[in-house]
Parts: C-alpha cells; structure tokens; sequence
C-alpha cells in the first residue's frame, strides 16, 4: 500500500489500487462548457444558474461517491404562501438519501459545537467555545465528552489533519481575523457566526468515513490538553523532502478529470464572487433604505400628533411603516448572517480543494521523475525498478481515489447546501412582502372605517 495511506482506506468508498487506471494513461475527455456569469443577473437568478452545473468529473455507478452524513433537511421550510409550498427541490437528492453515511442509524460520532464564553486576562482576551461528543466507538474511553476549546485548538486540529491525511479534502475554518461587515471579533453577531462555522466544520469532520477515525480528532474531542507540538517536525521534513525530489521537475500533464476539477472550481469561484459582490450591494442598500424608512416612519406619527382628525389614518401608516421596517430588518439580518457566510465557506472550500489538487501534482510529479530516472538506469546496466518507484505509483493512485471520493462527496454537500440556502432565502422573501402587504391591507381596512364613521357623523 502507498506511504502515508490512512488505515481505512477500504472505508472510503474507494476501488483497489489494482483496479484503478494508471495517473499517467487517463483518456482524454473534453470538458464540459460551463455557462458564464451574466453582468446584470439577480443574487436569486445567479444562484439557481450555478445549481445547474454538473460536476465535470463524476464517477461511474460502480464508483459514487460518498456524503459525509451530516445531516441536513431536505423538506422544505414550511409557508404560508401556498406557491412556496409547491416548490419541489428533492427530486435529485434521493440518492444522498439512500446512502449509509447520510442515516443517522449508522453514525457512531455526533458532535456539536455551542456555548460561546468570553474569557479576559491580563494577558489576552478570547473566545471559548463548548464542544460535545456523543459516541459508541471503542477508540474512545467514554461515551460523553464535554470540553471548551477555542479558535486556535481549532486550527491545530485542521492543521494535523492537513499534514496526516495530505490526499483528503480537509472542512475549512472561518477566517481567523477578517469577515466582511464585522468589526469586532467580540461581538455577539461575529461570535455567533464563527460559532455556526466551526460546528459545521467539526461535523463535517466527524461525519466523514476517514477523517472521523484520525486518531487527532479523537485527542481534540476527548483530552483537556493538547500536545500541540509533536510530530510537527517529522512531518514538515517529510513535506520538504517532497517538495525537493519533485521541486526541478515539470509536470507532464494532468489527467484530463484532474484537469476538469480545477476548470470546474474556477469557474465556481468567479460565479460566487459574482453572487457576493451583487449580496453584498443588495445589502448595503437595504441598510441605508431602512434608515429612511424608519424616518419616513417618524414623520407620520409627528404629524399625527397635531391633526385630530386624521390621528387615525396617521398612526395607521406609521405603524405599516414600522411593519415594514422590522420585516426589512429581519431580511438584512438573513443575508448578513445566514447566506452570506454559506458563500464565504464555499470559497474557502475551493482554496482546499486547489490545494489538494496540487498536492496530488506534486505527488505525480515526484512519481515521474523518479520514474524516469528508474527508466535510465535500467537501460544502461539493466536495473529492476526500485520500490521507491512502486512506492510513489501507488501513492499517486491513492492521491486518485481518495480525491476522487471527496470530490463527489463535496458535490453531493454542495448541492444540498445550495438548496437548502435558496430554499430558505425564497421563505424568507415571500414572510417579508406577505407582513409588509398584511400591513398595508389593514390600513385600507382602517381608512374605510373612518370614512364609514365619517359619513355617519355627518348624516347626524
């Protein structure tokens, strides 16, 4: 088996390495055109274009990939708008659902990540959070764990796992420092945030059939202390050594699917840059539209105030005008905390991605030149290939299937994220126009009354 293979290999879904195609004799496959971005489309239109891109290297039946379990809803949100409710969005993730790694019947890890504290010392102020662990696995010495953990214990976690499982895609984390609209790490707004990304990212892990068995998750969910020292040395230094047989050698060519991937995130990425500036604008104007709304608001009930007789009709607008304000801010509010940290953490997702992609680059090109120096040698005294070679062949074949695997298990969360996203946003959108058209009825209902008072007044 390869160097640095993981123990569970056979979990993973993947083929033997007997069975896989050689890295370097991948037929050729054109790539599938992927619609562009037009300049003037709608966040909505933007996001339901993107939902239509197929993955441009999926696997055959024989190789579907796996999700990672978590769990998520499918149905969608329940509405008082009887056309939201005839919006299907299942029709495709039937096959998720058919997979042993989404039922919660088979998982035997579940972990959550809440309670935020705040913690102040002469010497620094941070952020802890509380992590829980629910299992029945043997690996483990209890069947509960609840510990506090914060930013950093996070980021040692993704770090070794990064550096233990190189051919896997690793959850990213939210950003350490910078995230678009927050100004203070300390606010309750930038806590409750970075707190959603890291459960996420922990049950991302947990969920997932190799990564969930590395034996630094079981230290980050079970030890109090972290030894986050060891083994770092070693395996910087086995990076090097990499990065030195393979650093003077050019790749041939990329294997067409491999090839397709990097396309495909590319493309992805500009697509969600486009949806983020067009969000982010969207916004922006709704902040400063509120703003005067609830000035516009303030002058009706002034006005009202000094005129007697259309105290009524007066008051009835302001408090429309304040319905309103309050449904606006809860959209804002949506955007700002819900959606635009899903966008955040896709584009997080294609840094990881590239990344392991050039890792697995630099493992066929480390193969290659070792390959061929073999080659040499055994034309000029007739050598045997050395196991180095073998070694590296099958390290390029596990870099395949691992990524391979992960690859059409990021889809699969993909598409149910993105559904779930824009399910969301559209109940989100018909509450809000349902309350501000609820509102603006009862004043029609007001001004009616107030004419039928008029004229009766008037009659006597």
């Amino acid at each position: 088996m390869s160097v640095g293979a993981p123990r569970g290999l056979a979990s993973s879904g993947q083929k033997p390495i007997t069975e896989i195609l050689h890295p370097l004799s991948a037929a050729e496959e054109s790539l599938s055109p992927v619609p562009d971005v037009p300049v003037g489309a709608t966040l909505s239109s933007l996001c339901l274009q993107h939902l239509n891109l197929t993955s441009p290297c999926s696997l055959s039946s024989q190789e579907a990939g796996l999700t990672n379990g978590t769990p998520v809803e499918t149905s969608s949100p329940a509405s008082v708008s009887s056309l939201f409710n005839r919006l299907q969005l299942d029709d495709d993730l039937d096959a998720d659902a058919r997979d042993p790694f989404v039922s919660t019947e088979t998982r035997d890890l579940f972990v959550t990540v809440d309670d935020p504290k705040k913690h102040v010392s002469t010497m620094e102020t941070y952020i802890t959070y509380r992590v829980s662990t629910k299992t029945t696995r043997v690996e483990f010495d209890l069947p509960e764990y609840c510990l506090r953990r914060r930013y950093q214990d996070f980021d040692w976690l993704r770090t070794k796992l990064e550096d233990s499982q190189p051919t896997h895609l690793i959850p990213p984390l939210p950003e350490k420092f910078v995230m678009k609209g927050v100004v203070d790490r300390f606010s309750e707004e930038f806590v409750e945030t970075r707190m959603k990304a890291l459960d996420k990212f922990l049950k991302r892990v947990a969920d997932h059939p190799v990564l969930s068995f590395n034996p630094h998750l079981n230290a980050f969910l079970s030890a109090k202390d972290l030894n986050k020292r060891q083994g770092l040395a070693l395996l910087t230094k086995v990076g090097e050594s990499v990065k030195q047989v393979a650093g003077g050698y050019k790749l041939r060519a990329r294997p067409a699917e491999f090839s397709a991937m990097g396309d495909y995130l590319d493309t992805f990425s500009q697509k969600l840059g486009t949806i983020d500036r067009i969000a982010q604008r969207i916004l922006k104007e709704q902040t400063e539209y509120l703003t005067e709304l609830r000035e516009y608001g303030t002058v009706y009930s002034s006005w009202a105030g000094s005129e007697d007789e259309l105290r009524r009709p007066l008051e009835g607008v302001a408090g429309c005008v304040t319905t309103c304000c309050g449904s606006l801010e809860d959209l804002s509010e949506n955007v700002s905390q819900d959606f635009l940290p899903v966008l955040r953490e896709y584009v997080l997702y294609i840094d990881s991605m590239k990344n392991v992609l050039r890792k697995r680059d630099q493992s066929q090109a480390e193969y290659e030149c070792r390959l061929e120096a073999a080659v040499l040698r055994k034309q000029e005294d007739r050598t045997p290939v050395p196991v180095e070679v073998e070694k590296c062949q099958d390290k390029v074949e596990c870099f395949n299937a691992d990524l391979k695997a992960d690859w059409e298990r990021w889809q699969s969360n993909k598409r149910q994220d993105f559904k779930q996203l824009l399910t969301g946003m559209a109940d989100k959108n018909i509450n809000h126009y349902e309350k501000c058209q609820a509102a603006w009825e009862s004043l029609i209902t007001l001004l009616q009354d107030k004419q039928t008072e008029d004229k009766t007044n008037e009659t006597n």
